[in-house]
This record gives C-alpha cells, sequence and structure tokens, in this order.
C-alpha cells in the first residue's frame, strides 16, 4: 500500500497536527514541501488540493483532504484497528470527551494561544513584522482564564478527557510547542496541572520526533 501523503512544510503547526497522529498510529506517510514562502500553497497545482490556498493537504490515493483538524480524523478512524484507539470509539462517554477538548482546543484555547506565537514568533521571524505587544498582551489575559478552567480540569484527570492519551490532547501540541518557544512560556509555571500535562505530552516519541524539526522555526 503507498504511503499518505501530506502536503506542507513539515514544521508548520497546522501540519504537525497532521503528522503526530500518522506518529502515533504508525502509518506510513509522506511529507511533500510547499514552499510557503514562494507562495506554492497559492500555486493552480496546490489549489485543487486545498481550494483555499492553505496548508496542509492531504492524499490517500484518490482520495484528497484538506483541514488539519479534519484529516487528523481521518486518520485515527482509518487506523483504528491499531491499539492506539485515540478517538476512544467503543465508549460513547470518552468519545464525546475527547469531542468536547477537541472543540475547546478548536474554539478557545487556540484562538488565546495562537496570537501570542504568531506576534513573537512567526510574523518577526518569519515575515519581518515587529510584534504587536497590545495584541500579546490582550491574549495573554484570555489565556490566563483559559489555563484556569485547564488547571482546574486536569487536577482530575491526567489527560484532557480522562485519564488516557487521545486526539484531544494531541491536538493541543503544535501551537503549545511554539508557544513554549516565545519569552511568554514561562506562563504555564503558574498552572502545575497543565504544565504536568504539557510535560508528559512532549514526552512522547512522536513529539519528540516532530519537535526536532519544528525547532527549526523557533531559532
Amino acid at each position: 500500500m503507498a504511503p499518505v501523503k501530506v502536503f506542507g512544510p513539515a514544521a508548520f503547526a497546522n501540519v504537525a497536527r497532521v503528522l503526530v497522529c500518522l506518529e502515533e498510529v504508525g502509518a506510513d506517510y509522506e511529507v511533500v514541501d510547499i514552499d510557503f514562502m514562494a507562495l506554492e500553497h497559492k500555486s493552480p497545482e496546490h489549489l485543487t488540493r486545498n481550494p483555499f490556498g492553505q496548508i496542509p493537504a492531504f492524499q490517500d490515493g484518490d482520495l484528497i483532504l484538506f483541514e488539519s483538524r479534519a484529516i487528523s480524523k481521518y486518520v485515527i478512524h482509518k487506523y483504528k484497528m491499531n491499539e492506539a484507539n485515540l478517538m476512544r470509539e467503543g465508549n460513547l462517554k470518552e468519545a464525546t470527551m475527547v469531542d468536547i477538548w477537541t472543540e475547546v482546543e478548536a474554539h478557545t484555547y487556540n484562538p488565546a494561544l495562537s496570537p501570542v506565537v504568531y506576534e513573537c514568533l512567526f510574523n518577526p521571524l518569519l515575515q519581518g513584522i515587529p510584534t504587536n505587544q497590545k495584541v500579546v498582551d490582550e491574549s495573554l489575559e484570555k489565556l490566563k482564564k483559559v489555563l484556569e478552567i485547564y488547571e482546574e480540569h486536569l487536577s482530575k484527570h491526567k489527560y484532557l478527557a480522562g485519564d488516557f492519551i487521545s486526539f484531544a490532547d494531541l491536538n493541543h501540541f503544535p501551537y503549545t510547542f511554539y508557544f513554549m518557544a516565545t519569552p511568554h512560556a514561562v506562563l504555564f509555571d503558574s498552572y502545575p496541572h497543565v504544565k504536568a500535562w504539557w510535560e508528559s505530552l512532549v514526552a512522547r516519541p512522536s513529539i519528540k520526533k516532530l519537535g526536532a524539526s519544528m525547532a527549526a522555526l523557533t531559532t
């Protein structure tokens, strides 16, 4: 069986979200680099894969997908016979908890955290745009409120959906990894259960492997 293909720079956060799931389920995959700086993601060829001109895109035989969270879920469902049951299929309560915290990441956690990553890391390093400290300060205040809720929740459970690793946790990995490369990483020290949760994630072999390539964007 031919390996699936992931289109996009492997170090980019949304690409890494897909790759960490592929690593966790032990799937064969190929990363097809897309030169973001040369605007290859806006090329006619790439637009056939992702009509919005974004990354990543994903190919499994004749099937073409886009949107990293949807791709990741496809990967997990496809390889559901693997022992890594990351969606907790077969247990309605656990599966619903995975869904809840996946939604929280997309609609609450990431909107508070990712602007700090863009302002402190991506904009200055990739585009030469200076940090907008007002945006950073406002985002950090939002993030503190979010982390307070996470702290309370994680004081009762090792992982977000329960005492088991799931897609809900892995979904948080890419942008949190880059947040930890900003001057504001110390914020997590104020939330010991959140910090312990994060440290358990970065200790996973899949995340160690991907983190090594992602670190290139932080230097």
